[in-house]
C-alpha cells in the first residue's frame, strides 16, 4: 500500500468539486489544474519560459516517445528530464499505455506489449517493469503505471480483458517501481460498462497508489457517456489522494469534470488547435483565419489577460496565419494553454468561495452561446439555425 499523501484537500464545493494541493519535488500543484501536453519533452510551439508564463506548475510528457527519442538513457545522463528540457517545475510521465494501444498491430500479451515504432519501423516491446525504469530515468515527479486502454468501441468481453490485464500490470508497476521522490499513479479502466469500472476502481485502489487516474475516456464515446464515467468512479476513488482524468478535453468538459469531483486534467487541444488557428475564449472557440476577423482590431478574448490577448489584435493574428508566419501558431498557441490554465484556476477559486455550481452553470452557458458574428448573432446560434430542419 502506498503510504505518502502527497495531496491535501482545501475546501470541496457542495457540487463535490474539490480545491487542493499536490506536494511534488519541484513544488506545489494547486487543484484542480490543467497540465499542458509536452509529449516528447516540448509544448509544441512553446518555450518554456512561455509555458511558465502562463502559471502553469506540471506538464505532461510521454514515456512511450521519450524512451524510443532520444532515449531515457540520454535523458538520465543529463541530469533527468527537468534538465533536459529545461522546466524546473512539475512533470507528469503518462506510461505509453494509450499510444501503445492506438498503433496498429500491436501484439498484446500478459507480459506487455509489442509494436513497432511508427516513424522507424523498429520492433519495441513494453511492459510494467519496462515503464517503471523509462519513467525512473526520466525523473518526472509523478509516474503512471502501464494499463491497457481498450478500443472505441469494443465489447464488453475485451473491457473485461483491459480491467484483468490492468489490475496485473499495475501490481507489476507497484512492485517494480523504485523512486521515492516519484509518486506512482494507478488507472482505472472498463469503458462504459459500470460494474467493469467498479470492479476496476476496487482493485487499483486495493493495491495503493499516490494517485487515481480515469482513464480510457475521451475516446470517441462522446461527452455524455465519458462524463457519466467519471461521475460513476470518482466517488470510488480515496478522497485524500488526486484524481486525474485523462485526455480531456475542451474547457466546458474539464469545467464539468471538476464538479464531479476531479482534479487533474490534460489534453493536446490548446496547442494543436492553437496550430490550425482556433483559439479558445470565454464565448467558445474563435476560427481566426475566418474573414470576418481581417480588419477586427479587438483582442482575440476580450476578457483574457495572457501575452497574446494584452498584446495583438485579432486582424494581426489572422493575417499571420495568412502570410504563413509561425509566429501566429505561437501566440494563439499560448493564448489557449493560458485559457486553460486560467478555467481552472477560476474554477479553483470559486469552489473556494462555494460559488462553483453558479460558475459551472454560467461558463457552459457562455460557451454554448458562442461567438458574436458581424450581424450580431452568437456563431453556436447561427449554426444550430442553419442545422434545423426546414418545413
Amino acid at each position: 500500500m502506498a503510504t505518502r499523501s502527497p495531496f491535501r484537500v482545501l475546501a470541496t464545493d457542495p457540487t463535490g468539486a474539490r480545491a487542493g494541493v499536490l506536494e511534488t519535488p519541484h513544488g506545489p500543484v494547486e487543484t484542480p489544474v490543467f497540465m499542458p501536453v509536452g509529449t516528447h519533452g516540448a509544448v509544441k510551439a512553446l518555450t518554456p519560459d512561455q509555458v511558465a508564463g502562463t502559471g502553469a506548475r506540471i506538464l505532461l510528457a510521454n514515456t512511450y516517445h521519450l524512451a524510443i527519442s532520444p532515449g531515457s538513457d540520454l535523458v538520465a545522463k543529463a541530469g533527468g528530464l527537468h534538465a533536459f528540457m529545461g522546466w524546473a517545475r512539475a512533470i507528469l510521465t503518462d506510461s505509453g499505455g494509450f499510444q501503445v494501444f492506438s498503433l496498429p498491430k500491436a501484439e498484446i500479451r500478459e507480459d506487455g506489449v509489442t509494436f513497432r515504432h511508427e516513424a522507424g519501423g523498429e520492433r519495441v516491446t513494453l511492459t510494467p517493469e519496462r515503464s517503471m525504469a523509462v519513467q525512473g530515468e526520466l525523473g518526472a515527479d509523478i509516474a503512471m503505471c502501464l494499463d491497457d486502454c481498450a478500443p472505441w468501441p469494443c465489447d464488453r468481453a475485451r473491457a473485461e480483458e483491459g480491467v484483468r490485464r490492468t489490475t496485473a500490470w499495475a501490481r507489476a508497476c507497484r512492485a517494480a517501481h523504485r523512486r521515492d521522490d516519484q509518486a506512482l499513479f494507478g488507472i482505472v479502466q472498463g469503458s462504459v460498462f459500470p460494474d467493469l469500472r467498479e470492479r476496476s476502481a476496487r482493485e487499483i485502489v486495493g493495491i495503493g497508489f499516490d494517485g487515481f487516474a480515469i482513464g480510457g475516456v475521451s475516446v470517441g464515446e462522446g461527452t455524455g457517456a465519458m462524463l457519466d464515467v467519471v461521475g460513476r468512479v470518482a466517488p470510488l476513488l480515496p478522497p485524500d489522494r488526486p484524481r486525474y482524468v485523462m485526455g480531456i478535453g475542451k474547457p466546458e468538459e474539464i469545467v464539468r469534470a471538476i464538479g464531479l469531483g476531479a482534479d487533474l486534467f490534460d489534453c493536446v487541444l490548446p496547442t494543436r488547435h492553437g496550430r490550425s488557428g482556433i483559439l479558445y475564449t470565454a464565448r467558445g472557440p474563435l476560427r481566426i483565419r475566418h474573414r470576418r476577423y481581417r480588419r477586427d482590431l479587438f483582442p482575440p478574448d476580450t476578457s483574457c489577460g495572457c501575452e497574446t490577448c494584452s498584446r495583438f489584435t485579432r486582424a494581426y493574428l489572422r493575417h499571420l496565419f495568412e502570410a504563413g508566419e509561425i509566429l501566429g501558431q505561437t501566440l494563439a498557441s499560448l493564448h489557449n494553454v493560458h485559457f486553460f490554465l486560467e478555467t481552472a484556476r477560476r474554477a479553483r477559486a470559486a469552489i473556494l468561495e462555494g460559488r462553483f455550481g453558479a460558475f459551472r452553470g454560467e461558463f457552459c452557458a457562455a460557451v454554448e452561446r458562442g461567438q458574436p458574428d458581424p450581424e450580431g448573432e452568437p456563431e453556436g446560434a447561427a449554426r444550430r439555425r442553419r442545422r434545423a430542419p426546414t418545413k
